[in-house]
Formats: C-alpha cells, sequence, structure tokens
C-alpha cells in the first residue's frame, strides 16, 4: 500500500497509509478501494470525510473544497482582530465551504472565553450541507446564496469580522493546479478570474455597507495580488494593509471600515 501511494506520488505514503487503515476500520469501506481511488487522484480529506484545520477534525465531503493549511494564519489575524474589538463580536464566513475558518475562529475564541455570534454562507448547496454539519453544534446558522446577498438584514452594518476566503487562482492557471484540486473541487471554489480578484472585487463591494463601523474583512490572496486588492479597497472606502507569514507561505488582505462618516 506504501508503495502504491509513494509511486502515486503521495507525499507522505506511510501517513496517508495509516489514515486510509483506520478509516476502512472505522467505516467498514473496502481499503484497497481506498486506496485504489487515492493513486488515482482523489484527495485524502475526501476520503476519510475530514481535514485536519488549526487543530480540529472538519468535515469534508467530495466535491467540497479541502481547507488548505496556510489559511490558518487568516485565522489567526483574524482572531488578534476580534480580541482587539474588546467586545462581544459578529463574525461572517462567507464563501465558507465546510465552514473551516468560522469553526476554527469561534473554537479558538471559546478556548479563551471569548464568545462570538457566527454565521456563514455559500453559494454550493453541497458546501452549505457540509458547513452546516460543522456549525450547527455551534448554534451558527448557514446560508446558500451568492455572496452577500443570503444574510439576514440584520446584519447589515453590523458584522465586525467577515472572513472571505475567495477563489483567488487566475482562470488561465488553474489547468496547471495539482489534479487533486483541479479535478475534484468547485471551480467556483478555484477560479477567481482572469486576474484572480473577481469574487474579491464583488466582496470589497459589498463589504463597506455590511461591516460595522471599525469592522474587519480578511481575504486571502497571493503576494502578487495584494497591491492590486489593496487598491480595490481603497477603491470602496476601506482601509487595507497586507498581513504575510513565513511560517504558513500566507498572504492576507485586511480591508477596515473607517469608525466615523457614513
Amino acid at each position: 500500500m506504501v508503495a502504491s501511494l509513494r509511486a502515486a506520488g503521495c507525499v507522505f505514503a506511510e501517513d496517508e497509509a495509516r489514515l486510509l487503515t483506520a478509516a476502512a476500520a472505522e467505516t467498514g469501506a473496502d481499503l484497497d478501494d481506498l486506496v485504489a481511488r487515492r493513486v488515482s487522484g482523489t484527495p485524502l480529506e475526501h476520503l476519510l470525510g475530514w481535514a485536519e484545520f488549526h487543530g480540529l477534525r472538519v468535515a469534508v465531503a467530495p466535491g467540497v473544497f479541502v481547507p488548505r493549511q496556510r489559511t490558518a494564519f487568516l485565522v489567526e489575524e483574524a482572531a488578534r482582530l476580534t480580541r482587539a474589538r474588546h467586545r462581544h463580536s459578529v463574525v461572517v464566513d462567507l464563501c465558507c465551504g465546510s465552514g473551516a475558518l468560522g469553526l476554527a475562529l469561534a473554537t479558538l475564541l471559546a478556548a479563551e472565553h471569548t464568545v462570538v455570534t457566527l454565521a456563514a454562507a455559500d453559494i454550493d448547496p453541497v458546501a452549505v450541507d457540509c458547513a452546516r454539519r460543522n456549525l450547527t453544534p455551534l448554534g451558527a446558522p448557514v446560508y446558500q446564496g451568492d455572496l452577500f446577498e443570503p444574510l439576514p438584514e440584520e446584519l447589515l452594518g453590523c458584522i465586525d469580522i467577515l472572513l472571505a476566503n475567495t477563489p483567488y487562482v487566475p482562470s488561465e492557471m488553474i489547468a496547471h493546479m495539482p489534479p487533486e484540486a483541479r479535478d475534484h473541487e468547485p471551480r467556483t471554489a478555484l477560479d477567481g478570474g482572469p486576474d484572480g480578484l473577481d469574487i474579491f472585487r464583488r466582496v470589497a463591494e459589498g463589504a463597506r455597507s455590511w461591516l460595522a463601523p471599525g469592522g474587519h474583512v480578511l481575504v486571502e490572496s497571493s503576494e502578487e495580488q495584494a497591491p492590486a486588492a489593496i487598491a480595490v479597497l481603497a477603491e470602496h472606502g476601506l482601509a487595507g494593509r497586507i498581513a504575510e507569514s513565513e511560517e504558513h507561505y500566507a498572504t492576507v488582505v485586511i480591508g477596515t471600515r473607517p469608525t466615523g462618516g457614513v
């Protein structure tokens, strides 16, 4: 089994073999079939039914975006900003996929005795079903629809922390992505348009209205895209800055609604 996984390019073949063996034992699935599917390129997380993210097991399902380890940096930045508000905060996980970001942030803050009001939304019904599995135990609603459209009106102007893990891969680069992402994750979760910022622009456009005064929107981007993203935030009246992590190989663009004015 290990040799087959290694030959297929699985860098951590021994670990994957152990996880697949445990999954087969727990679920009654055929181990040979799991290995064959993994060798063919199916993401390990889709075979296990969960992904490890920020120290948590997050339920994922076939056709749902698998949370990337680098995105833990976005969660950590969001936690820092939430703490700095020194009050009960409203958090929305937009383009939520499995709901991993909202789950990780709420869990991290709860461990510090900081409770937030959390909601999430995604356009993909498969992702919404998955996010509900992860977030319903927290009492967090998950809405289905395009960006801000499904959110309840009472959140307008009240969101303190907006997590928006928008797709940011330029369309022409999708073909060069690893097969397990390109062939098994929804294109809507990957494709950011010609320059990778199409969905980000729409989020930035709506963010000022939905954010509370002093509220923040956090979006992951590539290092190269970040300056253009800052310019987009400025166009929509948001003060932007870039946060980078060498440890996570991650870049996060943060926009803040001014506390004064309309």
